[in-house]
């Protein structure tokens, strides 16, 4: 028996505080449970009740996304990780969580534990994860602290990303001293299962066994999510247990592990055991399965000795799972973990009902209802009240004739093709192998999307993570939808056809009238542009809190992950100029705007004005046509113009095949607006000579701007006459600038 009477170890209103509830989710908790509730129950409501699990500030929102599209197969909210049809009997499995608060403060097991848990919500599934991609932002470059976390966050991915085995094939590194403190770690996997052999996240069937399978339990992530549903401060440091340790090798065993267990049609139900550990596993699982459990906490495999009920219930030890087993198959289940060395034990059984009771030695420690800890159930739900920033309206008052143009623009060139947020990143993907497991297409054919191969079909998948949050903070609805219309764009640039998104929603403190109106901005503009693409939101995650107690809010950044299909291999399409002499064309329209672009924010120091020009049907209208040249076969490379301009386009299409460029500007449009502002909707394509007639035929009939700038020439940059440098001016200042600061 337990030497602890933990069941009369009652909870006080300050308890629960502590724990992060409100005094008004304690007295609920004592309304649901018709009595005072223990700690254990407490904590276990705390996290089950945190920003983090419950989406209890975000909800109502979320809920307005559009979740239908013409390949879903699981809808947001269904599973683990969104599924699309990609055909040919195949589904596609995908997701992007962020990892934040935990990187902010160890940046290395941070970032690794935040790989390792997206990879398990794949496969968890019964999906092969073939692809990883990730969106980080830093503060300013030139910080020691900034240099430390850029150094560790990038090596926890790699680290564990090449020891699991799976290629990191893209992702995006974006600066501003906004995430000074706070930096922003959003991890996404990709993977294929065939379609009828997923297995889902539930329980049912009173006797079925309930096992834990995978690493032992420890005291580490204890309270994780309620440790990222808050602000960091300077006490931050002290929630070091709330960060995970993970170990690459005992997941791929895992992987390996349960792929062959969910072939055998032993098991009923699996989940992942991420945010809340066994209490979000068992709770989650049991509401979906109108079914409760008895779990036997003293059954848990733990790694410290005396753990408490609250300690193993909330612990978020890494590389573990819950799996409820068909009774009468357990020896089938626990003889392929004994073949992976991974610990099986059973620890519970389900349930008629939906209770959950949680065991210690006999006692019954804590006894709650499972649906009112989830989404969905009987978690709270609040609107929580927002307003326009007074900076919205200042920055409409933005003028681009208050802007004087440079005089000469070879600097700003150089600034721009160093500046880290568009220089090469290539320290950072360095140290990510992009060719394990061989299914990258496009390592030595740089292209706007990463092309990742579908063995045995003459398919590929497109994949991409998209935001530019500098747009987002200077116009939350607008800048979302251009993030969602980005993806796209890059998809489509690839060769492929968008098809369903997964978005990690980053923002500051919900409370924050201000923040909420960012965020309540952003659902608009995500929805607005998903019902345009048909890209449904299949899933993802809200990270609130992102902000310090002395620097503020963090930019409103909504992450896009996208998913894309090539219906053929040919027709993938990449961004390097070909061939001297080709011709170049901009498709889309020049506009005299300099908007929030990073030319006027870096090189000007002007930052509070609009989002840069955007019309979704216009960028609707671009993608169609894009789509129907590459699928007639006649341009040669293709580059959306987005960071930095159209110089900068043109500048990373010449410099893979070290093919220079002679063109000329738009006299109606100031230079530098025409040159290095990012007014959405355009794409620069090279066309070889006999098939300029049928492009500019085929783009005609789509009704669409374009613009012939000139051709592929030399090893140099001329503009209207002008050289400004060779290519090898500019390369050893992009390929080196990142590097420079962290090497």
């Amino acid at each position: 028996m337990s030497a602890v009477n933990y069941s009369a170890q009652l909870a006080s209103v300050e308890d629960a505080k502590n724990l992060g509830l409100l005094s008004e989710e304690y007295d609920k908790i004592k309304e649901i449970l018709g009595r005072t509730p223990n700690f254990t129950e407490v904590a276990v409501f705390s996290v089950m009740w945190s920003e983090h699990c419950s989406y209890k500030n975000s909800i109502t929102w979320l809920k307005t996304l559009p979740k239908d599209g013409p390949h879903m197969l699981a809808k947001a909210g269904e599973e683990n990780a969104g599924l699309v049809d990609i055909g040919e009997g195949l589904g596609c499995a995908f997701k992007i969580e962020s990892h934040n608060h935990p990187s902010a403060l160890e940046p290395y097991q941070g970032a690794a534990t935040g790989v390792g848990g997206i990879n398990r919500d794949i496969f968890t599934m019964g999906a092969r994860p073939i692809a990883q991609l990730n969106s980080l932002r830093f503060g300013d470059i030139n910080s020691p602290k900034t240099q430390w976390l850029v150094k560790g966050v990038v090596k926890g991915i790699g680290d564990y990303g090449n020891a699991f085995g799976i290629p990191t094939v893209g992702g995006e590194v974006f600066f501003d001293e906004c995430y000074n403190v706070n930096p922003l770690v959003n991890a996404m996997s990709v993977g294929i299962v065939k379609q009828g052999e997923t297995v889902s996240a539930t329980s049912y069937g009173a006797g079925n066994p309930v096992f834990i399978v995978g690493s032992a339990t420890g005291k580490d992530g204890i309270a994780g999510a309620s440790f990222a549903s808050k602000d960091i401060t300077e006490e931050s440091a002290k929630d070091l247990p709330s960060v995970q340790v993970g170990d690459p090798f005992q997941e791929k065993l895992l992987l390996e592990a349960t792929l062959e267990v969910i072939k055998t049609g032993a098991v009923i139900g699996m989940q992942d055991m991420g945010a809340a550990g066994i209490t979000c596993s068992t709770s989650e699982m049991s509401a979906k399965g109108e079914h409760g459990m008895n779990i036997w906490l003293d059954k848990v495999p733990t790694r410290q000795a005396g753990m408490h009920p609250f300690e193993i219930l909330l612990s978020e030890s890494q590389e573990r799972m819950l799996v409820v087993v068909e009774k009468g198959k357990e020896d089938v289940v626990k003889k392929i973990f004994d073949k992976w060395d991974l610990n099986c034990e059973q620890i519970g059984e389900v349930t008629e009902g939906g209770q959950l009771k949680y065991y210690m030695h006999g006692e019954l420690v804590a006894d709650v209802p499972a649906d009112v800890l989830v989404l969905g159930g009987g978690a709270p739900v609040y609107k929580r009240d927002y307003k326009e920033p007074a900076y919205f309206a200042e920055a409409k008052k933005f003028d681009i004739n208050s802007i004087s143009e440079p005089k000469d623009l070879k600097p700003v060139m150089q600034h721009l093709a160093k500046h880290p947020n568009i220089a090469s990143k290539r320290w950072v993907y360095n140290q990510y192998d992009s060719m394990v497991g061989t299914v990258n297409m496009s390592t030595n054919a740089p292209s706007d999307a990463a092309i990742v191969n579908v063995k045995g079909s003459k398919k590929a998948l497109a994949m991409t993570v998209d935001c530019n949050s500098r747009y987002v903070n200077a116009d939350p609805e607008t800048g979302c939808a251009i993030a969602v219309s980005e993806a796209a764009r890059n998809i489509v640039c690839s060769g492929g056809e968008p098809s369903a998104v997964t978005n990690c929603l980053n923002f500051g403190n919900p409370y924050n009238p201000e923040v909420y109106w960012q965020f309540v901005g952003s659902i608009k503009g995500m929805s607005k542009a998903c019902l345009k693409f048909q890209t449904p939101v299949t899933g993802g995650n809200v990270s609130f809190y992102n902000q310090s107690s002395y620097e503020g809010p963090v930019f409103p950044t909504p992450t896009i992950g996208m998913i894309g299909i090539l219906p053929d291999k040919t027709l993938q399409t990449t961004l390097d100029f070909k061939n001297e002499g080709d011709t170049i064309y901009l498709i889309g329209e020049s506009k005299n705007d300099i908007s929030s672009s990073e030319y006027l924010y870096s090189f000007h120091k002007v930052k509070n004005t609009p989002a840069p020009f955007f019309d979704l049907d216009t960028e609707f209208n671009v993608q169609k046509a894009i789509l129907a040249i590459i699928k007639n076969k006649l341009i040669n490379s293709a580059h959306d113009v987005s960071d930095g301009g159209l110089f900068v386009t043109l500048l990373e299409s010449s410099m893979v095949n070290n093919l220079g460029f002679e063109i000329a500007t738009d006299s109606s449009i100031r230079k530098d607006a025409f040159l290095f502002g990012e007014a959405q909707s355009r794409v620069v394509v090279s066309v070889s000579g006999n098939n300029v007639s049928a492009l500019e035929t085929e783009l005609k009939k789509q009704t669409i701007s374009f613009t012939k700038l000139g051709t592929v020439k030399g090893n140099s940059i001329v503009i209207d006459g002008t050289n400004y440098g060779t290519l090898n001016d500019y390369k050893k200042a992009y390929d080196t600038s990142i590097e420079g600061y962290l090497s």
